[in-house]
């Protein structure tokens, strides 16, 4: 009966209101004969209906994607990185061009392009409706129209293009169960940002758009600060996809990391950062304009700093809205990144 009574005690189907009864059963000083007595028939029904079977915690592990899939995952994020790297190019042509402000209005699935001459004749009249042909524009003719139109609609449709190209796959290699459940949340992040790109491009042009140019000086353009935006995210979208498509093309071995190579991924990483921010001082210069105030290198007319650096109040206006001091600024990171470069050298030798 004592065997029994252990037994049954160590199945994890057993109640917990029934395990004193068992370990008492399985004491020394218990007789070995049974007696109803020591079990009454109460409470063992009592009991009985309570009855809730014992069930081993189950930690579910989410599995990692297999050698094949990662592949797979890495060049199509890889493509969604290389895509991004396209659109700023792209962008950068359609802001030379000055072609940004051509198509006056948006849609998020994409505008249809004009297909006969009667088409092209009520875009161009929508065009002339705001200040960028007023101002600075006004009378070219429809074929130069045309093309500045194509410019900003190439723009476009590609980054409609990026979107697809990542919704696509995304959805395919989800269905499959390629994603784990941390890259599950970092495909939803990066989708929300490629859908946030698309509105921030729009909320950009928007304010080249708006009647707010009434000086004989004013040039019509789109506001340094979210041409600036615009161009972070994209290049924050560029980092995050070729980062992810590196993790699982070159996957990163385990191994004793010296202090020396500690010391040079910081280094890296602190000359991102000023990449990272000689590209956003160049989005102000682009959008001020600020590159045609001073022509002369190394120095500004003739002076280490320009004359007027500090000409607006608050100070700290200058450095996003004085072209001078905004053109000071790039050319500073500009030296800060030859610098770190030179760091970086001399630490690969050593």
């Amino acid at each position: 009966m004592i065997v029994v009574a252990k037994f049954l005690q160590n199945q994890n189907l057993l109640c917990n209101p029934m395990r004193p009864y068992l370990r008492n059963m399985c004491q020394r000083n218990f007789v070995t004969t049974f007696k109803p007595n020591h079990l009454k028939l109460s409470a063992f029904s009592k009991h009985l209906k309570t009855f809730k079977p014992l069930t081993r915690h189950v930690v579910t592990v989410a599995e990692a994607p297999t050698l094949q899939q990662s592949k797979w995952i890495g060049r199509w994020l890889g493509t969604c990185a290389g895509m991004c790297f396209g659109a700023v190019v792209i962008g950068g042509l359609t802001r030379l061009t000055e072609s940004g402000l051509s198509m006056v209005e948006w849609s998020a699935f994409g505008e249809r392009p004009p297909l006969s001459q009667e088409d092209w004749e009520r875009e161009f009249e929508k065009y002339k409706q705001f200040p960028e042909y007023k101002l600075l524009k006004k009378g070219i003719n429809l074929e130069e129209f045309k093309f500045i139109w194509h410019m900003e609609y190439g723009h476009r449709m590609w980054g409609r293009l990026i979107g697809a190209m990542f919704v696509i796959p995304a959805a395919i290699f989800w269905k499959k169960g390629y994603f784990n459940s941390a890259l599950k949340k970092r495909v939803l992040i990066y989708g929300t940002l490629i859908g946030c790109q698309g509105l921030l491009g729009w909320y950009m042009v928007k304010s080249g758009l708006e009647d707010r140019f009434h000086g004989e000086a004013d040039i019509p353009r789109v506001s340094q600060y979210r041409l600036a935006s615009h161009l972070g995210s994209a290049f924050v979208l560029y980092s995050l996809f070729l980062w992810t498509s590196l993790h699982h093309l070159i996957p990163a071995k385990v191994m004793e990391v010296s202090k020396a190579a500690i010391k040079f991924k910081r280094l890296v990483h602190f000359s991102k950062g000023i990449v990272f921010l000689t590209a956003i001082s160049g989005a102000f210069v682009a959008g001020l304009d600020a590159g045609l105030v001073y022509n002369s290198y190394p120095l500004m007319a003739g002076r280490l700093l320009p004359e007027d650096w500090m000409a607006l109040s608050p100070a700290i206006r200058n450095f996003t809205e004085n072209p001078s001091t905004v053109q000071f600024d790039h050319r500073t990171l500009v030296y800060q990144y030859l610098d770190s470069s030179i760091i970086l050298e001399k630490a690969l030798t050593i």
